[in-house]
């Protein structure tokens, strides 16, 4: 089940260390892993579901920054215009799409404490004793990360097919994505795409469009 979304991708047995976090690629990896259940974690049902989470978190990311359908702009989809990963990552701010990533005064790309905490806490469980499943968890995620930015990222897109979400026409594929409880959803345009269509993932909530904006 572990190397279900990259087939035939070899994933090494201890956890690789993450790239540094002023990177893309590190920065998206540390994204991937803090927006995922790991072992013992809310939301956590199998290592499958976590990785087939970070997959589809990357493609969500992917098509906010160049898959925007028609007659939608970037900026009703990601609040951002935008034609760089970190820029849709850090859109809004501490408190904006993506809670706890943001640029400092600087303009650097930067993480709230609780995010590098965990993060760290997860990178501390997965170098002790024989690697296991927290080791792999942190592979896969850098594995996505570091072929995203290589322009490889080319795992199977669950939601694309979706043509049809709350009952409404979609325009397929998922734009955001939430805490999978009722009370949470974007609003707008976006539709919540249901079990039947794996909407669920990872803890996660994943949300499509409305093909006829309203």
């Amino acid at each position: 089940a572990a190397s279900c979304c990259l087939a035939g991708l070899p994933l090494p047995a201890v956890a690789t260390p993450l790239p540094a976090p002023d990177t893309t690629a590190g920065y998206l990896a540390r994204l991937l892993v803090n927006e995922v259940p790991f072992p013992g974690e809310r939301g956590y049902r199998s290592e499958a579901d976590t990785m087939a989470a970070i997959d589809q978190l990357a493609l969500v990311l992917d098509r906010r920054l160049r898959q925007i359908p028609v007659p939608y702009q970037q900026q009703e989809i990601a609040s951002v215009n935008a034609s760089n990963l970190i820029d849709i990552i850090t859109a809004g701010g501490v408190k904006g799409q993506f809670d706890g990533f943001y640029r400092d005064a600087s303009g650097r790309p930067a993480m709230v404490p609780r995010v590098t905490e965990r993060v760290d806490r997860l990178i501390g469980i997965a170098g002790q004793g024989e690697p296991g499943r927290f080791a792999r968890l942190l592979d896969y995620a850098n594995t996505v990360a570091t072929r995203y930015v290589q322009d490889q990222l080319d795992p199977p897109d669950r939601h694309a097919p979706v043509r049809v979400a709350q009952g409404q026409p979609a325009t397929g594929g998922s734009y955001a994505w939430m805490t999978d409880d009722m009370r949470f959803h974007p609003g707008g345009n976006f539709l919540r795409i249901g079990d039947q269509d794996q909407g669920a993932l990872g803890g996660n909530r994943f949300f499509t469009l409305r093909k006829d904006p309203k």
